[in-house]
């Protein structure tokens, strides 16, 4: 399901929907019986509306933060298990600056600490039902692949290589004269009536993988499975859907140009600009002491100034000077420009450390400020590798037709790139961003953020 322009998996809202509920129902169930007495369990609903949804939402957003939303983190159980506990630390920490900045609150530490072992045991109970019941075939999306060729053994890798795919291929109908690329033993052929295939198989979206559409796609009974109300998807649209990127292997210009997104205007970047002060602002008060002592450590450590500025590519191929706390030495660059390797030796103690925990980058908040970046977007690359990825991956210089940011799609979603394939991966998070861009996405990836300080993988 599309919220605001995102793909969101619809299992997983069903299931964030009564995990809130579990929230909502422990805390009142508390309330009742600490301090109403296990006699006296009636309640008065509105008289503690308040406290239930401050409660819900502060817990419901940490769970969100740390990734037990996420297509593939919510797969294993004993992630669950870590990360809620995780979540809910978190959560308990900003329920007690709650109660400090709003007196009015009436929670008590008995109601609190029993609301928590009752959610606690109840979301755990939800996840693993969650994790049986999706994982039975009848709760998957039957599809059928129209083609057999290169874009649809796209899709077979697709749902092999997922831990657990949220759909099932049926079959693959093979073109006419055209090699076949898919599992031989799920390749169907000479189909007479397409829509009265479907019914048979009970197929529920039928995802048009052809390599050349020109004559070559069966508009009549494609028109009947529509009005069948089967679903009609483009491999590139479908590939977007199931994986949160844009798939640079079935990309073409004309789908860039007719496909839903890629859009904005003056209201839309309004109301980023205003986020992204707001944040920025925010951010800079909460994060001064660390700023202090960071800089103060550096100094300490090595010789050099304690901020880096370095060229970066921003909004249309503008470059501007991107600001960071150092974490190399300060020759590290006397041979030239390169990647950043696993453990670089250029890289400091504290730079090691900084990188780790992604302090290096608080200083970019500056450059929000300052207008050169928003809080979230594509990460800006140096020029030189820009141009030599511009002429390597297509659609590259795409990404620059909105501001780089501190945090964004493709860092939530893929591990530190130092390559020109890991650039290439990380592009196709980026467009995926740039096409479905809103102020909820944004929201999304800044709590989410938490998740990529907490467990920085590919850090370097």
């Amino acid at each position: 399901m599309r919220i605001f322009g995102h793909y969101v998996s619809r299992s997983l809202f069903y299931l964030g929907l009564v995990e809130g509920l579990i929230l909502y129902v422990s805390l009142f169930l508390s309330i009742s019986l600490i301090w109403l007495g296990f006699k006296q369990i009636h309640i008065t609903f509105f008289a503690y509306l308040s406290e239930a949804t401050v409660f819900t939402a502060i817990f419901m957003s940490m769970m969100i933060a740390v990734g037990l939303y996420h297509r593939e983190l919510s797969r294993n159980m004993r992630t669950t298990f870590m990360r809620l506990l995780t979540a809910f630390a978190l959560a308990f920490v900003l329920l007690s600056m709650a109660l400090y900045l709003w007196p009015a609150l009436t929670f008590g530490r008995g109601v609190v600490a029993l609301a928590l072992l009752v959610s606690f045991g109840g979301i755990m109970l939800a996840r693993f039902i969650y994790l049986r019941v999706t994982g039975l075939l009848t709760f998957k999306s039957r599809i059928l692949v129209l083609g057999a060729g290169p874009q649809a053994a796209r899709i077979a890798e697709l749902e092999a290589g997922a831990k657990s795919p949220a759909f099932s291929v049926v079959a693959y109908v093979a073109e006419s004269g055209k090699a076949v690329k898919v599992p031989e033993d799920r390749v169907v052929r000479g189909i007479n009536s397409l829509s009265d295939y479907c019914r048979q198989h009970g197929i529920e979206e039928i995802v048009v993988a052809v390599e050349e559409r020109r004559g070559g796609l069966p508009m009549t009974d494609l028109l009947a499975c529509k009005a069948d109300h089967i679903r009609i998807s483009e491999c590139s649209g479908f590939w977007e859907r199931e994986t949160g990127k844009v798939d640079l292997g079935t990309l073409n210009p004309s789908w860039i140009i007719f496909s839903e997104g890629f859009t904005g205007g003056r209201a839309q970047g309004i109301s980023k600009r205003v986020f992204d002060v707001v944040v920025s602002l925010l951010l800079l008060v909460f994060s001064l002491p660390v700023l202090i002592l960071t800089a103060i450590l550096i100094k300490l450590e090595s010789p050099g100034g304690v901020i880096y500025r370095q060229e970066r590519v921003g909004l249309r191929g503008q470059t501007f000077d991107l600001y960071k706390f150092r974490s190399m030495r300060s020759d590290a660059e006397k041979d030239g420009p390169r990647w950043a390797a696993e453990g670089d030796p250029r890289v400091t103690r504290i730079g090691r450390f900084i990188r780790k925990t992604r302090i290096d980058e608080i200083p970019q908040i500056f450059n929000v400020l300052l207008g050169h970046m928003s809080f979230i977007g594509p990460r800006p690359e140096r020029p030189f590798f820009v141009q030599e990825l511009c002429q390597t991956i297509p659609y590259y210089n795409e990404r620059h037709q909105v501001k780089p940011g501190i945090s964004g799609w493709a860092q939530l979603n893929y591990p530190y790139g130092a390559s020109t394939e890991d650039a290439r991966q990380k592009l196709q998070y980026d467009l995926y961003y740039i096409k479905n861009y809103s102020l909820f996405l944004d929201i999304l990836v800044l709590m989410q953020t938490i998740r990529v300080i907490l467990w920085p993988d590919g850090a370097r």
